[in-house]
């Protein structure tokens, strides 16, 4: 994952779609030392770590795995973003 907030060119905020398999980026939910905080919101996705979960438009999907993942997340409720 690359300082400016992406991975593999997909800028990592804005409205996102869970699927079950060939999601655009592996993701990993852990409680410590994540590779991005993620704060989950109902509007506005605009900031790196912002995202809105939606079922239609998504700007990249996530497939949630145990293991391997591309990118690791935590969630938060206050200054989402890459963990530094």
């Amino acid at each position: 994952m690359a300082a400016d907030c992406t991975w593999n060119g997909i800028t990592l905020n804005g409205d996102v779609k869970v699927v079950e398999s060939f999601g655009d980026i592996k993701v990993q939910i852990v409680t410590s030392f994540a590779d991005l905080h993620v704060q989950n919101v109902t509007s506005f996705p605009d900031n790196c770590g912002q995202w809105r979960f939606v079922e239609s438009f998504p700007d990249f999907t996530v497939q949630f795995v145990d293991s391997f993942p591309d990118i690791t997340i935590e969630y938060v409720t206050s200054f989402p973003g890459v963990n530094d």
